[in-house]
């Protein structure tokens, strides 16, 4: 079974039972319709990074987090990066979630694995690219994975232009529009890094629905 089929799957909740040829064939549907609908686009830039502790001052943005600053050490460098699905996406979700629930549920998580799946391509061409200059990535940490405060989107999505760059604008409540979008950070060293841990490993949420370790 395709890797994206896979994760939509488990998204759906099906961690420890099969999905029957009905759920199968919708997620194969919504796949198909979902890169249809889709324009993938993302943005990044490199900043100055200094770690003392748990603080961080990131050039852009200063914030204090354990867990951050664990991913970070050793590093002298930040990517800031920004990716989304775009708009389109989420209108073809809104649509079914008129029309057909249960199609608008697996779409949902189709494009969760969708935009998970569009970042990880475009970080491993950034790894290479740094790579081949002897400086080493980090593995990308998002606002709100542990300890990392929300209220850095702000700066981020403000120091990247995302919304000219990747069209992703906030709302009040520092949620991202398209709603199919991500930001994160990527810290750079010139050691390779001890660990691999990102997303679900790195964050202390252990009651998330999507948690995969």
């Amino acid at each position: 079974m395709d890797v994206n089929y896979r994760e939509t799957l488990r998204y759906l909740g099906y961690k420890d039972r099969p999905a029957d040829e009905a759920v199968l064939a919708m997620v194969r549907q919504c796949w198909e319709e979902l890169e249809q609908a889709s324009s993938p686009r993302s943005f990044w830039r490199e900043y100055p990074l200094s770690v003392a502790g748990d603080e961080i001052d990131a050039y852009v943005f200063r914030t204090k987090s354990r867990a951050l600053a664990r991913n970070l050490r050793g590093c002298g460098q930040l990517l800031i990066f920004a990716a989304s699905l775009g708009g389109a996406a989420d209108l073809l979700i809104r649509r079914y979630e008129k029309l057909q629930m249960s199609r608008a549920v697996v779409l949902q998580a189709a494009a969760a694995a969708y935009l998970e799946d569009y970042c990880d391509r475009v970080n491993e061409e950034i790894r290479q690219r740094y790579e081949a200059d002897g400086r080493y990535l980090r593995p990308r940490f998002s606002p709100g994975y542990g300890d990392f405060s929300l209220e850095c989107q702000r700066e981020i999505v403000g120091c990247l232009e995302a919304g000219k760059r990747v069209g992703i604008t906030l709302t009040d409540n520092l949620q991202m529009v398209p709603s199919k979008s991500v930001t994160a950070v990527i810290g750079v060293g010139r050691t390779p890094p001890a660990c691999g841990k990102q997303g679900c490993a790195a964050c202390g949420k252990t009651d998330c629905a999507f948690r995969t370790a």
